[in-house]
C-alpha cells in the first residue's frame, strides 16, 4: 500500500489555458498515456493507490488536479465547469505532453469530464473507464428503454450538500469559518455521509484527503461546478453530454454508494454504444479507485492492455 505522503509522486506544473496552471503527477513516461480525472471532494491524491501500479504495468500515468483544486491554480476567468475542465486536460495531455491518443479514467465529476472529452475529442480518447458518477442527461433515451427519471436533487436526502454548494456557496463558506470546519465538511463525504463503504477511510486517510480543502479559496472554487449546475455560475462552454459516446468503455460500479442514484449502472450502460459492464465491485462505494484499489487496478490494466501493443 502506498504511504499517505503528498510528495510520494513528483509534482509537475504547466500553464494550460487562460492563465490556469495545473499541477499533476506524471509517472511511467514513455508508455501509453492514461489520464486519471478526479472528482469532488477529491484531488489527485485519490489516485495514490493507482498511479504506481498503472505505471508499473507500462502506462504513462497523468494525474492532474483540476483547476481550482489541490495544487492547481484558481481560474482567473472564473470558470469551473465541465467544459473548462475538459479543455484544460486536453491542453495538458495533447498540447503540452504531445499525446495524440489517450486512455481516460474518471468517476464523480471526473466521470462527467470523461464523457465530455469522449464527445468533444472522440478521435483522441482511445478507451475509457467510467465509474460512480451521474449519468449524462439522456432522459428521452432512458425513458425509451424503461428507466424512469431520478428524483431531483432537492428531493434526495443524501444530496443536501449539492443544494447548499450549488445554491448558497457563500453562505456555506461563511459557516465553515475555520480550517477544522472546512475539513470536517469535506471529511463527512468520506465517512458519515456514506459515500464510501464502511471502513475504507480511517482518520489518517481522511486527514490526507481533506488537507487541500483547508484553503477556503480552494474549497469555494471546488463548488463552482455545482453552482453551474444550479444556474448560479456561467459556463465557459456548453458541456458535451447530450449524445451517446462511441468510445469503448469499461463501466464499473461500487454499489455501497449512497450519493449516486442506484440507476447509474443501467443508465450509464445505455449512454455508451460500446460498453463492457457494468461490473459491480462488492464492498466498495463512491471512491472505488481507493476502496477496492487492487481490483480496480487489475480491471483498468486489463481493459487498456491492448493499447500497449
Amino acid at each position: 500500500m502506498t504511504a499517505l505522503d503528498p510528495n510520494q509522486f513528483t509534482t509537475h506544473r504547466v500553464e494550460v489555458r487562460n492563465g490556469v496552471s495545473l499541477a499533476y503527477a506524471h509517472e511511467g513516461v514513455g508508455g501509453f498515456p492514461v489520464l486519471l480525472i478526479h472528482g469532488y471532494p477529491e484531488t489527485r491524491r485519490i489516485w495514490w493507490r493507482n498511479i504506481e501500479p498503472l505505471a508499473n504495468a507500462g502506462f504513462e500515468v497523468i494525474a492532474p488536479d483540476l483547476r481550482g483544486h489541490g495544487d492547481s491554480s484558481l481560474a482567473p476567468d472564473g470558470f469551473y465547469d465541465l467544459a473548462a475542465f475538459a479543455k484544460d486536460l486536453h491542453a495538458l495531455a495533447h498540447d503540452h505532453l504531445g499525446h495524440e491518443r489517450v486512455a481516460v479514467v474518471g468517476g464523480d465529476v471526473g466521470g462527467l469530464v470523461l464523457f465530455d472529452l469522449s464527445l468533444r475529442y472522440p478521435e483522441w480518447v482511445a478507451r475509457q473507464v467510467l465509474f460512480n458518477t451521474l449519468p449524462p442527461p439522456l432522459d428521452a433515451w432512458y425513458d425509451e428503454n424503461g428507466l424512469p427519471p431520478d428524483p431531483p436533487h432537492e428531493d434526495r436526502p443524501t444530496a443536501d450538500y449539492f443544494v447548499r454548494q450549488g445554491h448558497d456557496a457563500d453562505g456555506l463558506l461563511a459557516e465553515l469559518d475555520t480550517e477544522a470546519r472546512r475539513r470536517a465538511w469535506v471529511g463527512a463525504m468520506y465517512r458519515q455521509r456514506l459515500w464510501a463503504a464502511p471502513g475504507h477511510f480511517d482518520d489518517e486517510a481522511i486527514a490526507f484527503m481533506t488537507e487541500p480543502y483547508a484553503d477556503p479559496d480552494k474549497l469555494r472554487a471546488s463548488w463552482g461546478v455545482y453552482e453551474g449546475a444550479g444556474g448560479k455560475r456561467p459556463f465557459e462552454d456548453l458541456p458535451c453530454l447530450f449524445e451517446r459516446t462511441r468510445v469503448p468503455t469499461l463501466l464499473l460500479y461500487g454499489p455501497d454508494d449512497h450519493v449516486v442514484p442506484s440507476t447509474f449502472p443501467a443508465k450509464a450502460a445505455l449512454a455508451c454504444e460500446n460498453v463492457v459492464g457494468p461490473v459491480h465491485v462488492p464492498n466498495s462505494g463512491h471512491f472505488l479507485q481507493w476502496e477496492a484499489a487492487s481490483t480496480f487496478n487489475g480491471l483498468v490494466i486489463a481493459w487498456f492492455t491492448e493499447l500497449l501493443r
